[in-house]
C-alpha cells in the first residue's frame, strides 16, 4: 500500500476526483496495525501522516508496550511520586520514553531502564553499591574514575589471597526470566594524552583457579557457575545466572556474589565496574557463558 496508490471511480469507471491514501485509513485500524509493531518502528510509522501520528499516540497502544508494573516504576524513576500528581497528565508515550531513560536508585549507585526495543526492564548496580572483602584497604583496593563506567568510577584490586564480592537488592521486576552478570576488566585502563592506556602490571592469578559466582532468590532459586578470566584489556560481562520472576507486584529479592577465595595463589589486576541484570536473551557487549 502506498500513499495515492488507488483512486474512486464513479459507476462508469471514470474517475471520481478523490485519491486516497494512508491518511484516509480510519485513525482506530492504523492504531491496531502500530500493536504489532515494536517501540521505534511505531516512532518511524508516525512520521507517515497525522493520522499515523495520531494513531502513535494512542494510550492503548503504548499500554501493550510498557511493563505491567509501569506506575510502580514510574513512581521509583519520579522520586516516589505517583504520576498522576504531576499538574499535566502524561500520555503513555511520555511515561514510555522518560522509562527508557537511565533512573538512578540508592543515591545513584544503582540505575534501571526500559531496554527501548521491547520494553524489558534493565538494571545496573554500581561497585560501591557492592560488599567487597577489603575494600577500604588502599594496600588492595582503590576506586579509579573512569569515563568507561556508567557511573565513572570502578573498583581496582591491585593484589589480595582473599578475592570476594557480595551485593544484593530488593526490587519490584515485571514477570519474565532474567540474567545476571558482573562487568569486569583485566588490567587497569587510563587516558593519556586523550588516547586509552591499559596497564597488565598487576594482573595473575585468574588462569590459576576459576572464579565462582552465585546467584540466589527469595523464592528459592539458585544459580551457580565457575569460570576463569582471560581476555585483558577489555570488558567482558561473566554470567553468573538466570531467574524467573512470576509475579509483577511482588518484590523479589536477589543475593549474588562473586568470589575466589583459594589461598594458596594471591590474584590481582582486575576492575570491578558493575552488575548488570538483562531480560533473558538480550546481549550487550561480550558475554562470557562457558561453564567448567
Amino acid at each position: 500500500m502506498g500513499a495515492g496508490a488507488s483512486s474512486i471511480t464513479g459507476p462508469d469507471g471514470e474517475t471520481g476526483g478523490h485519491e486516497t491514501g494512508l491518511g484516509d485509513l480510519p485513525e482506530s485500524c492504523v492504531a491496531a496495525v502500530l500493536l504489532h509493531l515494536d517501540p521505534p518502528e511505531i516512532c518511524r510509522a508516525a512520521r507517515l501522516s497525522r493520522t499515523f501520528r495520531g494513531a502513535a499516540s494512542a494510550d492503548f497502544v503504548w499500554k501493550a508496550k510498557l511493563p505491567e508494573n509501569y506506575v510502580h516504576l514510574m513512581e521509583l524513576a519520579c522520586g516516589g511520586k505517583s504520576p498522576s500528581s504531576r499538574k499535566r497528565r502524561l500520555f503513555l508515550k511520555e511515561i514510555y520514553a522518560r522509562l527508557c531513560r537511565p533512573n538512578p536508585l540508592d543515591g545513584g549507585t544503582m540505575e534501571f531502564w526500559l531496554e527501548k526495543n521491547r520494553g524489558g526492564v534493565c538494571m545496573s548496580i554500581s561497585s560501591k553499591a557492592l560488599l567487597i572483602t577489603g575494600i577500604d584497604d588502599r594496600r588492595y583496593w582503590n576506586h579509579i574514575s573512569t569515563d568507561e563506567s556508567r557511573f565513572h568510577t570502578v573498583a581496582y584490586l591491585q593484589q589480595t589471597w582473599w578475592f570476594e564480592v557480595d551485593g544484593q537488592i530488593d526490587f519490584c521486576f515485571p514477570a519474565g526470566a532474567y540474567s545476571l552478570f558482573f562487568r569486569l576488566h583485566l588490567g587497569r585502563i587510563s587516558k593519556r594524552l586523550g588516547r586509552r592506556i591499559c596497564s597488565f602490571e598487576h594482573v595473575h592469578g585468574w588462569d590459576t583457579k576459576p572464579v565462582h559466582f552465585q546467584l540466589s532468590t527469595s523464592e528459592g532459586q539458585i544459580a551457580t557457575s565457575h569460570r576463569y578470566l582471560d581476555e585483558p584489556g577489555r570488558w567482558i560481562l561473566c554470567h553468573a545466572g538466570d531467574f524467573v520472576v512470576e509475579n509483577s507486584n511482588v518484590s523479589t529479592k536477589l543475593e549474588f556474589s562473586m568470589t575466589q577465595i583459594d589461598c594458596t595463589h594471591t590474584k590481582g589486576g582486575i576492575c570491578v565496574d558493575s552488575v548488570l541484570i538483562y531480560p533473558k536473551g538480550f546481549m550487550q557487549e561480550k558475554i562470557f557463558t562457558s561453564s567448567l
